[in-house]
């Protein structure tokens, strides 16, 4: 079953960070605002990935002097999800 996440960053360009998780694998991932080309780049190459791997390998990944960014928002996201730290709905 697919459990739809919508996560809101903080320090970021990007308002709101949407995907799906099933089986431990993320899709249709979308970020709201933001750099869009960077960002789509980012969700086409994540569509299916393991959701953990990802979230280890953007985990600290900085913007300018923010001290997070889109990228290590998402991976505070997914583990949050993955932990069941956040609100999920899940799709039937």
């Amino acid at each position: 079953m697919k459990e739809f996440v919508e996560f809101i960053p903080t320090g970021i360009c990007s308002r709101k960070i949407t995907f799906e998780l099933e089986d431990g694998k993320m899709y249709n991932l979308k970020f709201y605002g933001g750099c869009q080309g960077n960002l789509k780049a980012i969700a086409i190459l994540l569509e299916g990935a393991d959701a953990l791997r990802a979230a280890e390998m953007l985990r600290g990944n900085q913007c300018r002097d923010k001290g997070t960014s889109c990228a290590d928002q998402l991976a505070i996201a997914i583990e949050q999800a993955m932990s069941g730290k956040m609100f999920q709905q899940k799709i039937a």
